[in-house]
């Protein structure tokens, strides 16, 4: 009987990554950014396209043809596989994965697709097996144990018949101690020296900010941004901007930063330069901390006003080659503070939605939900961020006319 579920998906997507490894003298990264999958993802999506028509070729069960996919391009076709999707079923996230997935990496693997798979299994690893129980290991700790408290009782016998050896140990051991919070403490001077330093030279928290500093700042925020504008494998991407939801956490005279945004998240610190300006540097979240996508943003800070405007040095976040580095502008407003964030994937409501969603539990009980998602600008309420949002809010890099479509 073949695997199924998760347990089906993960060994076929490890599979899949080893063979693409090999064959095109590349590694791909295994951690939460989805654009390390892209390039597996665009492989296997030449195959997944074709599933309307191979189903007597490669022996897999029939697809609904997708008229309007003939005028698409990757990542819009409907049986298209992305990154997120390859990033959220290798982590286990994805219970029942896609069918036209499961189906694209048993035809990139074997050469056929599943029910032709069942018929004549290829691999003994996707078969359903009994695991079976070792109990040597646990008799092998238990023997060892007591072996080792029997050389125990042993030695302290020995050392019990030697008070004059006793002393002496224990006075190498003082001195030893001794040496070693001297050298610690040495070490620990100069580490602090360093840090000041390095607090300095990058000018790390330069200010030592008020409790109405910290009030204003920590909390909940929504920002607004138009980078899907300037993302150009999106064809349909003309006056589209997309809601974020941000969290300032206070910690020793910074602030943790973290963003979540519709596709994926950002992750940083902000602190304030000067009394009303705020400096936002985050990148994207990575299992293996490294620095991907880095952006930063100045937002300047102002009780009169409810929505305030950042400029940031950020990227368009597109697929491969295509992510840019582009100036926006993107609005902030505050919405409250405490309380918690959870965070919904791969959920029916995700699913029906087409978008991430982000439950805040308030402090008071209260449960409000934001759904995160690519949207008309047209659609945002109040009518005055249209004007602070559409393609004049961005400035790409290179004269590139081909990034914005212009109105």
């Amino acid at each position: 009987m073949i695997k199924k579920g998760k347990e089906e998906i993960i060994y076929l997507l490890n599979k899949c990554i080893e063979k693409f490894e090999a064959e095109n003298g590349t590694i791909l990264t295994k951690n939460t950014n989805r654009k390390n999958y892209e390039p597996l993802a665009i492989t296997l999506s030449d195959i997944s396209a074709q599933l309307p028509v191979t189903s007597e070729k490669y022996g897999h069960q029939e697809y609904e043809a997708d008229i309007a996919s003939e005028s698409k391009k990757y990542p819009f076709r409907k049986y298209d596989i992305t990154g997120g999707q390859v990033r959220d079923a290798l982590m286990g996230l994805v219970a029942n994965p896609r069918p036209f997935l499961v189906d694209t990496c048993y035809i990139y693997l074997f050469g056929i697709g599943r029910l032709q798979f069942e018929k004549n299994p290829l691999d003994p690893e996707l078969l359903t097996e009994k695991a079976e129980v070792n109990t040597a290991d646990s008799y092998s700790i238990l023997h060892d144990n007591q072996r080792l408290k029997s050389e125990l009782t042993q030695l302290q016998k020995k050392q019990s018949k030697n008070k004059k050896t006793y002393f002496i140990q224990l006075s190498l051991l003082f001195v030893g101690l001794t040496l070693t919070l001297l050298l610690m403490n040495l070490k620990v001077s100069s580490m602090h020296d360093e840090l000041e330093e390095l607090k300095q030279d990058f000018s790390i928290t330069p200010l030592s900010i008020t409790k109405q500093e910290k009030e204003a700042l920590e909390g909940i925020w929504i920002c607004y941004t138009g980078s899907p504008q300037a993302r150009i494998s999106d064809t349909d991407r003309s006056r589209k901007v997309v809601m974020n939801i941000a969290t300032f956490k206070e910690k020793r005279g910074y602030f943790l930063y973290k963003r979540y945004g519709a596709s994926f998240n950002h992750l940083g610190y902000a602190q304030f330069d000067n009394p009303t300006t705020i400096s936002i540097h985050s990148r994207l979240v990575t299992l293996d901390q490294k620095i991907l996508s880095p952006r930063h943003s100045l937002l300047q800070l102002d009780t009169n006003k409810k929505f305030l405007n950042a400029i940031s040095a950020s990227w368009n976040f597109d697929v491969g080659d295509k992510n840019k580095v582009i100036g926006i502008r993107e609005v902030y407003t505050k919405i409250g503070t405490g309380g918690e964030l959870e965070e919904i994937l791969n959920s029916v409501e995700n699913a029906e939605c087409k978008c991430k969603i982000i439950r805040w539990k308030k402090p008071n009980g209260e449960m409000e939900e934001f759904r995160l998602k690519n949207n008309p600008l047209d659609s945002l309420k109040p009518a005055m961020l249209h004007s602070l949002l559409n393609e004049k809010s961005i400035l790409v890099k290179d004269l590139e006319d081909s990034v914005l479509i212009k109105h």
